[in-house]
């Protein structure tokens, strides 16, 4: 008789928030799939639990989600987490979950934090309609194609970002998207828990001098019907211009680019920076 695979939401930074029946599965499982097990023993040693453990994450996914398979074929129950948050979302779980599923394997989910869910929740734009985008890539080329795809998206957008990458991003999106509402949440349920709600060019300007930590959620209001290149004027170009100088780009590289996004002469933007 086959086992099954339970995907459990674990604590995204208080262990408070672990539900009494996530501790009841991880105490019943067979063995428990962990991103990483040096992470997963501690929340298990909190709660006293003692189970073996898989090494299950992003560069071996494949072969060990085969392997895990098979046991559960064999009739034992795993139980996959994640370091944190809700497993299989934005996160390599999502692989196993499809191999379970082709199998044949009942799949269930004990519902726990996540930390999109979270943040968008506390975000102060419109949560009615929303897409979650996850993390941009690092390659320019898909980043690139990313960006361009959700430039007319209507619906709040929401990222997570690494804290040594968020000001390339907040930079990316404003040339992307041009100068709209962002919520910047970091430490989730933890102690430095943090919501910012400005705009993408002054959190520009506030994260160049004042560089933060932890885990961060990016929340991005969508394009507004309204919101055409005609209602820039060449003052808002100039400015979005000035919020991407760096010590990477050329003034002239930086013109050229804008010039692109919103439609005003290369020269006239590199005029404006030069006498700014």
């Amino acid at each position: 008789m086959n086992g099954k695979l339970i995907v459990v939401g674990t604590p995204i930074g208080n262990l408070n928030d672990m539900s009494s029946r996530a501790i009841e599965s991880l105490k019943s499982a067979d063995f428990i799939a962990a991103e990483d097990t040096r992470v997963t023993v501690k929340l298990l040693n909190h709660f006293g639990i003692k189970k073996p453990m898989i090494s299950y994450f992003e560069h071996n996914k494949y072969q060990k989600g085969l392997y895990i398979r098979d046991r559960i074929l064999a009739g034992e129950t795993c139980v996959l987490v994640s370091d944190a948050g809700m497993p299989a979302i934005s996160d390599p779980g999502e692989e196993l979950v499809a191999q379970c599923a082709e199998a044949g394997i009942e799949v269930s989910v004990v519902p726990g934090p996540c930390a999109f869910v979270s943040a968008l929740a506390v975000s102060g734009l419109p949560t009615g309609r929303f897409t979650f985008e996850g993390f941009l890539s690092v390659t320019k080329k898909n980043r690139v194609a990313h960006l361009e795809s959700i430039k007319k998206e209507p619906r709040t957008m929401v990222f997570y970002e690494a804290p040594h990458k968020l000001l390339r991003t907040l930079k990316d999106l404003l040339f992307a998207l041009g100068n709209r509402k962002i919520a910047i949440v970091r430490e989730l349920t933890k102690i430095h828990e943090e919501t910012v709600r400005t705009t993408l060019q002054d959190a520009i300007k506030k994260y160049e001098s004042d560089p933060i930590k932890g885990e961060i959620v990016l929340i991005i209001e969508g394009c507004k019907e309204e919101e055409k290149k005609s209602n820039l004027t060449l003052e808002d170009s100039i400015k979005m211009a000035q919020s991407l100088l760096d010590k990477d780009c050329t003034i002239s590289d930086v013109a050229k680019e804008v010039a692109k996004t919103t439609g005003f002469k290369k020269s006239d933007i590199y005029k404006g920076l030069i006498e700014g």
